[in-house]
């Protein structure tokens, strides 16, 4: 068995077609454009269009799907690579065709979408034409199922669906909603609930109101309230089968979570970048920052806390790869979705403390930075309770001692020990 931490020499010449691209082409309009999911922005369409098709001839258009849909078909190590290329542009995810939410409920539609949604949903979000939602948190219960109270009915060849969800990214701009609700309250959770294809329009959706991160200016607000009032939806716009909402949402979640993770790689890279580049330029009246041993400090713990992240990543993206089975991974899935925030939170307030006043102002991004370190916090559920999980699936590897003292009491091993060279000394004296 051989470890390996190379890339192949074919894929690597597109990651590096990917980064000058990215560079050159693609970072420009995150400075200049509003929202890549606003497909009615004809100007942002005009610039994003060529470029999606430079994506496309380079054959790295939406490459976490199959072939047979458009995609790359490749492996979770290949997206973990491209997608560390991508994190630090705004753009850049929905020039490549796999931008978050859109790309995860492509792979729900591609899985347990039949013909028709596929034609009528997924078609239209592969090509890029529209942007999608997926809405499943509540106000009063965050990410928990459990508390989940919106309810869909059936009522003839329709359900009716009733009830709140919140912090919908992309609502205001979605031409379809992927939404998850209790089907049948009298059964356990993971059997109880539904997912839904509700357009756009539909009577009865409301978008109470659009909601946004830390400081962003309204325009840019991307994340919505939702109420659904007695909306009636075909039962042909049911996913799957009642009660498969949980199958589903794992389908959608396990990969997500390593492509979120390698593009905050990226913009902790950036950030790293802008640390490191401000120590060698800012003088004091001793020397450099980068004379400093307290900046030298920040910048190793930094770039250490970084490749250590990275490395878990990787190695999780790996071991997807390698068992093809999400479930059998998911402690380092969740050790992953912990880990995340932590590393990014830090290595942008060391950045952030040694830019001085620029650091905190609207001319560096580092305040923003700070707001989305918090944000992956929170989303596809917080960080306490993927702690939770790794501890709950450590735990199944060990068993508890039946003995008053632990099992590497050393009093208890020294006895043992003398007993069996005991036992070894008399043997060798009989054998001589």
């Amino acid at each position: 068995m051989a470890w390996e931490f190379s890339t192949d020499p074919d894929y690597e010449k597109q990651l590096a077609w990917v980064r000058d691209f990215v560079a050159a082409k693609i970072a420009p309009l995150d400075l200049v454009l509003g929202s890549p999911y606003n497909k009615s922005d004809a100007r942002a369409m005009a610039l994003a269009r060529p470029l999606q098709d430079e994506v496309r001839l380079q054959g790295l258009w939406a490459a976490h799907l199959r072939k047979e849909l458009g995609g790359g078909g490749y492996g979770q190590v290949k997206l973990a690579l491209l997608n560390e290329l991508l994190g630090n542009s705004r753009w850049a995810p929905s020039i490549f065709g796999c931008q978050a939410p859109d790309s995860g409920n492509a792979e729900i539609l591609a899985h347990f979408g039949t013909e028709w949604q596929k034609q009528q949903y997924l078609q239209p979000l592969l090509d890029g034409t529209i942007s999608s939602c997926y809405a499943m948190t509540e106000p009063h219960a965050g990410a928990d199922p459990a508390l989940f109270t919106t309810r869909a009915v059936r009522d003839g060849d329709h359900w009716v669906i009733n009830g709140e969800k919140w912090f919908c990214t992309n609502a205001r701009w979605a031409s379809f909603f992927i939404v998850m609700v209790v089907t049948d309250p009298e059964v356990s959770i993971y059997r109880g609930m539904s997912i839904f294809l509700v357009p756009a329009g539909t009577p009865g959706l409301e978008i109470v109101r659009n909601v946004g991160v830390g400081g962003e200016p309204e325009d840019d607000w991307s994340h919505a309230y939702l109420r659904f009032t007695d909306l009636r939806v075909p039962a042909d716009h049911l996913l799957g089968e009642p009660g498969d909402a949980f199958a589903i949402a794992q389908t959608r979640l396990g990969g997500g979570r390593l492509h979120h993770a390698m593009r905050t790689i990226g913009q902790v890279r950036a950030v790293l970048d802008m640390l490191c580049e401000r120590a060698l330029s800012r003088r004091t009246r001793t020397g450099l920052l980068a004379d400093y041993g307290t900046v030298q400090e920040a910048i190793a713990d930094s770039w250490i806390k970084m490749e250590q992240f990275r490395l878990l990543v990787l190695r999780t993206a790996w071991l997807i790869d390698r068992t093809n089975d999400y479930r059998s991974v998911r402690k380092d899935i969740a050790a992953v979705k912990a880990a995340m925030p932590e590393v990014f939170h830090d290595v942008v307030l060391r950045a952030m403390h040694i830019h001085g006043a620029l650091g905190v102002s609207t001319e560096m991004p580092f305040a923003n930075l700070l707001i989305q370190a918090e944000t992956m916090a929170l989303v596809d559920g917080p960080t306490e309770v993927h702690k939770a999980t790794v501890a709950r699936q450590l735990l199944r590897e060990y068993e508890p001692v039946s003995t008053l003292f632990p099992s590497e009491h050393i009093p208890t091993r020294r006895a043992t020990a003398l007993a069996d060279l005991a036992n070894r000394l008399e043997h060798e004296v009989v054998n001589s």
